[in-house]
């Protein structure tokens, strides 16, 4: 016996179980989509700063040394 499901069924299926795990689940859904967030304004401020130019190690410390 062999069983199927439909393209629409099983999407209907997975959004269902998606949204009950965030229900049960929201503290964490919520901490996960936060840290998300965060790596993608991370990987941006790194994107963005890779277009400057880079500085020497001795002008950084430099600088440190005020």
């Amino acid at each position: 016996m062999e069983l199927s499901i439909s393209d629409a069924k099983m999407k209907e299926i997975i959004k269902e179980y998606i949204i009950e795990i965030i229900k049960e689940k929201r503290k964490d859904c919520h901490e996960i989509i936060l840290e998300s967030i965060e790596e993608v304004g991370l990987a941006n401020a790194i994107r963005e700063g890779r277009k400057n130019k880079f500085v020497s190690e001795d002008r950084i410390f430099e600088i440190l040394k005020g």
